[in-house]
């Protein structure tokens, strides 16, 4: 019976998650993100009910947006007032606050009901990976990333690099950076019969 208890009380407890956007899609991450902050993961889940977790996100500045995106998404905001709409596309959101852009797209997906605002001051975004540490003592698991993130050349070893298995090998003769290419015929000009 008291097994049951610790379990009731399991599952009633706020837990905090770390989520890492490094070189991961905001939008797509927010998906990931939002059952989280909403509980859906928990058994005792009921939409009316606010029994979600807390979720800090790092290195929000290094997210990656797929496609054209960076240019062409644009945020919209109007205060309510004539003549009060703006817009602004994602780089110039971005580069006035990193963590907004993130914030914005997880605040979109959530419901517009109003559990919506508890939902959003329990979302931590840092821009970096510095997290004070009364938030990071209570961290207790960590979401997956939604893209794998490849290792770029230079974070991998000399072992490593040596040891991967090559296609083919070079004949002794070609010259890598030497190869220029040269324009040698110039294009015909077209002549147009009336």
């Amino acid at each position: 019976m008291a097994t049951q208890r610790v379990l009731q009380w399991r599952a009633f407890a706020r837990t905090w998650w770390l989520y890492d956007a490094a070189n991961q899609c905001p939008f797509v991450s927010a998906y990931r993100v939002v059952p989280y902050l909403q509980g859906k993961h928990k058994p005792i889940f009921h939409p009316l009910s606010d029994v979600g977790d807390h979720v800090v996100v790092i290195n929000t500045k290094d997210i990656a947006m797929q496609a054209d995106y960076w240019r062409t998404f644009t945020f919209f905001h109007h205060t309510g007032y004539p003549g009060g709409f703006s817009k602004a596309s994602a780089w110039r959101v971005h580069e006035i606050d990193p963590t907004r852009v993130m914030q914005l797209s997880v605040y979109s997906r959530i419901k517009g009901n109003l559990l919506r605002k508890g939902l959003m001051r329990r979302l931590h975004l840092f821009p970096d990976d510095k997290i004070p540490d009364e938030i990071l003592e209570n961290v207790s698991d960590q979401i997956r990333q939604v893209q794998p993130v490849a290792k770029r050349l230079d974070q991998y070893s000399e072992e490593e690099v040596t040891e991967f298995p090559k296609f083919f090998d070079w004949p002794e003769d070609f010259v890598k950076d030497g190869y220029k290419r040269h324009m040698t015929r110039k294009k015909p000009k077209r002549r147009y019969t009336v």
